[in-house]
């Protein structure tokens, strides 16, 4: 099969880019965030997108970043918090090898509270992220393969994990 080697999905702050690009560096195989995408693409950061022109025009580029990232890349993907929405993007994952990162919500409020960053987040940040997640784990689970927990594990633990549970690694 071609496409990506692994794909990361989860939540905002759970550590799909910095885990992601540990994962490519012990695959020899590169890294690609489809968030990163974006903002090449665009020269404008996600927030400003959100901010002009609002989140049904993001999500469009996000479906379109992510259909083009598993068509052409090869190595580890990380996809942003929201791509699941789309149910044409969660089938286009079934395919492939897409790991659910995880985290608990206090973790994931000292992660990203204090990140401006993230427009979804800007209004009451503690109980919009519940609300998220609420939404969006039935779907994540739609599309994993497996699932890894985040919390109280350092990045190198996390992609050490991801590594075994896909049977990538002899650890």
């Amino acid at each position: 099969m071609s496409g990506p080697h692994i794909v990361l999905v989860g939540p905002m702050g759970v550590g799909k880019s910095t885990v992601g690009a540990l994962l490519a560096g012990r695959l020899h195989c590169g890294f690609r965030d489809t968030d990163d995408d974006i903002v090449a693409a665009h020269g404008r950061s996600i927030r400003d997108i959100f901010v002009d022109e609002g989140e049904p025009y993001f999500r469009d580029l996000e479906k379109r970043a992510v259909r083009d990232a598993v068509a052409g890349h090869d190595g580890v993907l990380a996809l942003g918090g929201g791509a699941v929405l789309d149910t044409s993007t969660r089938a286009l994952l079934l395919p492939h090898p897409v790991v659910h990162l995880t985290v608990e919500h206090t973790e994931a409020m000292r992660r990203t509270v204090v990140d401006s960053t993230r427009p979804l987040l800007a209004l009451d940040p503690r109980r919009r992220w519940r609300e998220l997640m609420d939404a969006r784990r039935p779907l994540y689970s739609e599309v994993a393969r497996v699932v890894v927990a985040t919390d109280g594990r350092s990045p190198e633990q996390v992609a050490e994990t991801v590594l075994r549970v896909l049977e990538l690694s002899d650890a």
